[in-house]
């Protein structure tokens, strides 16, 4: 080309922590760096979730004395992931992630603590951590922002009540009617709430921290970041990537690129042509919870750039309830809590309820045909499970917002019978389902899909309880709410390699282009190890795609 309108080092597509990793990284090593974001909020899917990391061998867990290894860490990819994902790029997430981790700790702002406990999702695999190897944000002020900042900030929204929550906190806060320790995690987060208050601190937890403290940093190190500029194509100039073409205000402008473009903009969980296209049926925009800007606009320029594609037809599952009218909300813990069911249009059980949330969505679709449509499936919980335990955001015991129950998404029955008439589920097959759970639950095992066998079902239940995840479901009313298979992002896209170089489909690089985090195709394949096994690769991958960029540049 010509002339450009702008020249960087590196630019980067999407400003969640996949692109804000890339850029951070691109400063630490000297180099210029543009962060360009579709939508008019920085965050992208990252300022919406957890926002934590699943790093194995990283300098948190060493302190902790997990006494975890490069070797353990590699057994357990084996195990989960398999041979879906080529060694080297297993290889390399392990080799440099905790490096990652240590250089961010050491030279931005961007700090994690680990959350002890919170199981990685396989731990009785050869490998697996029953402890965990998750690591989360540690609490930001956000008065530590610029207002421009702090005004562009994607929010979550979620349902705190005023409260600051980690991971950590909330494990506990949901036994908060049943357990002292919940008890008195309520009340440190309260009192710490009322401090927060009195001396104007803003604080946010989560991946809004996650957030907020990477675009701290980036303003301190100094990189651009242009917001509302979708990525309208690539430049190519014999086979190599050179810059991008970038819709900013009217016109159309292009930025030069010398080191190398980062596509780090999500998925496209927001398109319902290309879900349509490559996920499994039925499929809906709608029960997504990634962000909204997420359509597959750099996995259409990449393909256009001539990249190879993988894992099209996976998700990152999250089963969902959707009120009209409401974004998705996605079923964790809930799934979790004892005196509760999912059932299929039959009226049966099909899968352990509290299994980790991915393969909880592709049980709905291994199980899903027009005899027994799991499409939605139903949520099925009584009087005790709704008086003791957090569900769908709401406190132990409060009630569900009236117009829920008006519009006929909750639906409240006295008898089971009467809930199978409202759901239009077979009145004596859900009577069977719900007697032979019953009867599991007082004695203590789930026989049929082993609910609660796993120390990760176990995390989210009732300690109380002799078998934590199991409680008969006996007293009235009886609830009933319609899940969805969500998800919080699509695992397909371009094909990468160790250093994250967007591949064709022969094996070749194409020069100049590089990919990360749901922009590219999961390091972790099918399955999903961990809590934070979406950003973890995210980030360390950002971050090997702009070292090996730097290292080119300075051989020139």
């Amino acid at each position: 080309m010509d002339a450009w309108d702008h020249t960087y080092d590196v630019v980067v597509i999407g400003s969640g922590a996949a692109g804000m990793a890339a850029a951070l990284t691109a400063r630490l090593r000297g180099l210029t760096a543009l962060v360009v974001e579709k939508t008019d909020r920085y965050g992208g899917s990252t300022a919406l979730s957890g926002g934590a990391i699943w790093v194995p061998g990283n300098f948190h867990l060493d302190a902790a004395g997990l006494g975890d290894t490069r070797e353990k860490a590699r057994a357990y990819l084996d195990a989960t992931v398999g041979d879906r994902v080529p060694a080297e790029r297993k290889d390399a997430y392990l080799e440099h992630g905790p490096s990652m981790v240590r250089e961010f700790h050491d030279r931005t702002a961007v700090r994690f603590r680990y959350t002890p406990g919170y199981s990685d999702y396989y731990p009785e695999r050869l490998g697996g951590y029953p402890q965990g190897r998750s690591i989360e944000p540690e609490i930001f002020d956000l008065k530590r922002l610029t207002p421009e900042q702090y005004g562009t900030l994607r929010r979550a929204g979620l349902p705190t009540y005023g409260l600051t929550i980690t991971s950590y906190d909330f494990r506990y806060l949901n036994m908060a009617a049943r357990t002292w320790a919940g008890r008195r995690t309520s009340l440190k987060v309260g009192l710490q709430a009322l401090k927060d208050r009195a001396t104007g601190r803003k604080p946010v937890a989560l991946g809004e921290a996650l957030v907020a403290r990477m675009r701290h940093s980036l303003g301190r190190l100094g990189a651009d970041l242009w917001l509302s500029a979708p990525l309208a194509s690539l430049v190519t100039e014999d086979g190599r990537v050179t810059g991008v073409r970038v819709a900013r205000g009217n016109r159309e402008v292009t930025v030069r690129a010398t080191g190398g473009v980062v596509l780090a903009s999500g998925g496209f969980s927001h398109s319902n042509r290309l879900r349509e296209k490559y996920l499994p049926a039925p499929t809906s925009a709608e029960w997504s919870s990634a962000a909204e800007g997420q359509t597959g606009d750099a996995l259409e320029a990449a393909v256009a750039a001539g990249a190879a594609t993988d894992l099209m037809d996976k998700v990152w599952g999250a089963p969902s309830v959707v009120a009209p009218g409401e974004k998705p909300f996605f079923l964790v813990a809930d799934r979790g809590i004892p005196g509760m069911v999912i059932v299929d249009q039959s009226g049966a059980r099909y899968a352990n309820e509290a299994a980790p949330y991915h393969e909880f969505v592709d049980a709905m679709y291994a199980n899903h045909r027009p005899a027994a449509s799991t499409v939605p499936s139903w949520l099925i919980l009584d009087a005790t499970s709704k008086a003791r335990y957090v569900f769908m955001g709401l406190l132990p015991g409060q009630p569900f917002p009236k117009k829920w129950t008006a519009n006929g998404f909750v639906k409240k029955a006295g008898t089971v019978e009467e809930l199978a008439a409202q759901t239009g589920l077979p009145a004596d097959r859900l009577r069977t389902t719900l007697d032979r759970f019953n009867g599991f639950a007082r004695a203590g095992r789930d026989e049929d899909f082993g609910r609660g066998d796993s120390v990760y079902d176990r995390y989210y239940g009732d300690p109380t309880l002799p078998a934590p995840n199991l409680a008969p479901l006996t007293k009235p009313p009886f609830y009933a709410v319609p899940v969805h298979p969500g998800d919080i992002g699509t695992k397909g896209g371009p094909v990468t390699d160790a250093t994250a170089r967007v591949l064709r489909e022969d094996g070749s690089a194409i020069e100049g282009l590089y990919a990360s985090g749901n922009a590219s195709a999961a390091v972790m394949g099918e399955t999903y190890p961990g809590p934070g096994a979406t950003i973890g690769p995210a980030m360390t991958f950002s971050w090997i795609a702009v070292n090996a960029i730097a290292e080119k540049l300075s051989s020139r």
